[in-house]
């Protein structure tokens, strides 16, 4: 990997419907300013473009990649194979297994090819973003600087205080009386 500040962030997906749960990785990328190349990879049914990504991708400038899949999800880990560059894996939510299926097959990585794994879903997608800006932040001033104030909008968007008149319980009644 280039000592470079301006890496990208690959974000790969295995097919276009893992677009509707990535796409909230390119969201928050873009708002911390870093380049993003995207690409539709299956590790099943086009492994020579998974190859040659995985092996170019030092090359093309990349940093960090972001790696979505769903069902047995072996993208993030094939990817690992080939490349030394950190890949964060995001399971994709399902209709069989809800994304439990993908969960475990990107979580059980054998030792000696790490996968970074988050959640299922959107927040994981939102995370693996956030994670992969902090990764990058190491050398980007520009973005430790964009995610610090990510971060402490966060910690503001937490009110201190209850406001008591808003909590119902299930019966329809302030929860205190």
């Amino acid at each position: 990997m280039k000592k470079n500040k301006d890496l990208k962030v690959a974000v790969v997906m295995g097919s276009q419907s893992d677009y509707k749960t990535m796409q909230l990785s390119l969201k928050i990328l873009k708002k911390m300013g870093i380049k993003v190349e995207t690409k539709i990879i299956s590790a099943h049914r086009t492994p020579e473009r998974m190859y040659e990504f995985a092996k170019m991708a030092s090359k093309n400038n990349i940093g960090v990649i972001i790696a979505g899949a769903g069902g047995s999800a072996h993208l993030p880990g094939m990817i690992s194979a080939i490349t030394s560059i950190p890949v964060l894996g995001v399971p994709i939510e399902s209709k069989k297994l809800k994304g439990l299926d993908s969960l475990l097959s990107i979580a059980q990585m054998p030792k000696g090819i790490p996968v970074g794994t988050l959640a299922i879903g959107e927040d994981g997608a939102i995370n693996a973003a956030l994670l992969a800006s902090a990764i990058i932040a190491i050398n980007s001033p520009s973005v430790k600087k964009k995610l610090n104030r990510w971060r402490l909008s966060q910690t503001k968007s937490v009110k201190k205080n209850l406001n008591k008149n808003n909590v119902k319980n299930k019966f329809g009644n302030n929860w205190w009386r």
